[in-house]
């Protein structure tokens, strides 16, 4: 599996809050065990909604401009874009198909 692009403070805007489709948010850090867990879930869902969804990372311990403006306080969390806005907060590493209940309606 390929692994998903990376944002940055930097990139933030245009990658995420440009995005002509919905776009989610993975908030993320290397020491987090749940964050590894859930990454080739995303993975999988990046690989087959790609058409729909974009995902992407946002490592917490390298943009912190970002991680403080949207409020993250723990990790796993990812915040789903949709023309700008934040449309859709899961929190917490969740399996395929709970990630896919919480996505019904953006995917």
């Amino acid at each position: 599996m390929a692994d998903l692009k990376h944002v940055t403070d930097a990139t933030f805007e245009e990658e995420v809050l440009k995005s002509d489709k919905p776009v989610l948010v993975d908030f993320w850090a290397e020491w987090c065990g749940p964050c590894r867990q859930v990454a080739p879930v995303l993975e999988e869902l990046a690989k087959e909604h790609g058409d729909k969804l974009t995902i992407v990372k946002l490592n917490i311990d390298e943009q912190p401009n970002t991680t403080r403006e949207y409020g993250i306080m723990q990790i796993p969390t990812m915040n789903v874009f949709k023309d700008g806005e934040v449309v859709k907060q899961i929190m917490g590493a969740k399996p395929k198909r709970a990630l896919l209940k919480d996505l019904d309606g953006i995917i």
